[in-house]
Parts: structure tokens; C-alpha cells; sequence
């Protein structure tokens, strides 16, 4: 069982770049005779389709991948589309597959997108943490630099420990001219984002008030 919820801990919401078992949006997960069941939740029934495929679609194949699965249920419940997503996810449809005549493609660059704000927020951080060296390996090491290096190798960006601290989120160093303003630009992506995660929490909690998780 642990393993399943060590495969779903691998999985995060998009926009909020946190674990979706971290941010309680797994209802429950089990796994019986090598069939594994996940249900899924989220803050408010309106939630955004895309990142709810997203995290449905990412859900599924995390658990695939646990050796001993041998098929995989994942769904989402109390979701105005969760039946269109359910059975474009079960199906393989994709999300244009899923919603036709309504999505104009695939997520990869929505996805692309929200990756390159979690670097820019993982690498203020790091420097909040740390402050401003040259390289990598001048980094000491610490959570937020563990975090760093697992969004640039998402992203693609030089994770060498001699590539420069500093590179925006294509992997182009930052001159030292614009360090500052990059980074408070970056501050105000991190600030951001843990906003909308603290404030889906809070509704997470009142929609599903005495509701627990259960493994």
C-alpha cells in the first residue's frame, strides 16, 4: 500500500507545484489482488479541466508503474467534468481527445509553462536560503537545493555542479546587471504560488471538513 502513495507523492498539481498527497487531494488509495483503486478530490467543483486531467492522467500512470499493478482505476469525484475526464483518462484520449470541439490541443505547453514558474520560485529560494554564488557547487547542500536541481533536470537546464547558480528558466545565465530585478520577479512567482496553494488548502478543508484520506 505504501507503495502506491509513494508513486501518487510523485505527482503535483501543476499550477501549485506541490505533491497532490500533500495538498489532500487524494480521498483514498488501495490496492487489492494487484488492482489499484485512487480517488481524487479537489478545493472547488469549477477547478480548472486541464489541471485536473493533468493530475488524473499523471495519477494513472504513476501507479502503472508500481511493480506488482496490474490494472489501475483512478477517478475523480465532485468535479463538473469528472466523468468526461475519468473516461478520456481511462481511454487514452488525451485531453483534446476528451473534450472535442472544446480543447485546442494537448497540455505540454501549459505544463511547460507552470515548470518554468516552479524553477524560477524553487531558485529564489534558494537564493532566500543561501544568497548569490556563482555555481552550483558553491551551493551548500539543503532541501531547497535538492529542489532546484529536480526542476532544472524537468526543464532540461545544466544541472552540472560547475553550470552557473543563476540561469533563467530557458537556461540562459542571468547577467549580474539583471540579477536583481530577475529575482524579485522570481520572488513574486514564489509568493504566488504558495498563496494559491495556502488558499486551496483552506477550501480543500471546508469542502471536505471531517472527510480524511484514507491508505
Amino acid at each position: 500500500m505504501s507503495a502506491i502513495w509513494d508513486a501518487l507523492a510523485t505527482v503535483r498539481d501543476p499550477e501549485l507545484d506541490e505533491p497532490i498527497t500533500d495538498l489532500g487531494f487524494v480521498g483514498s488509495a488501495e490496492v487489492r489482488d494487484g488492482r489499484a483503486s485512487v480517488r481524487l478530490r479537489l478545493p472547488t467543483y469549477f477547478c480548472a479541466p486541464n489541471f485536473a486531467y493533468l493530475m488524473v492522467a499523471d495519477a494513472r500512470d504513476a501507479v502503472r508503474a508500481v511493480p506488482g499493478v496490474v490494472s489501475v482505476d483512478v477517478r475523480l469525484a465532485d468535479h463538473f467534468a469528472a466523468d468526461e475526464i475519468n473516461a478520456g483518462v481511462a481511454e487514452g484520449d488525451g485531453f483534446a481527445g476528451t473534450f472535442p470541439g472544446q480543447a485546442r490541443g494537448e497540455l505540454d505547453e501549459l505544463r511547460l509553462v507552470f515548470r518554468r514558474k516552479a524553477y524560477l520560485a524553487s531558485l529564489e529560494r534558494l537564493v532566500d536560503r543561501c544568497g548569490v554564488v556563482a555555481r552550483l557547487a558553491d551551493v551548500p547542500d539543503c532541501p531547497e537545493l535538492a529542489g532546484l536541481l529536480r526542476r532544472r533536470a524537468e526543464l532540461g537546464l545544466d544541472c552540472a555542479p560547475g553550470s552557473a547558480l543563476l540561469l533563467d528558466e530557458r537556461g540562459a545565465p542571468i547577467p549580474e546587471e539583471e540579477a536583481e530585478r530577475r529575482l524579485r520577479f522570481a520572488r513574486v512567482v514564489r509568493v504566488s504560488i504558495e498563496g494559491n496553494a495556502g488558499f486551496c488548502r483552506g477550501l480543500l478543508r471546508t469542502r471536505y471538513a471531517g472527510a480524511e484520506s484514507s491508505s
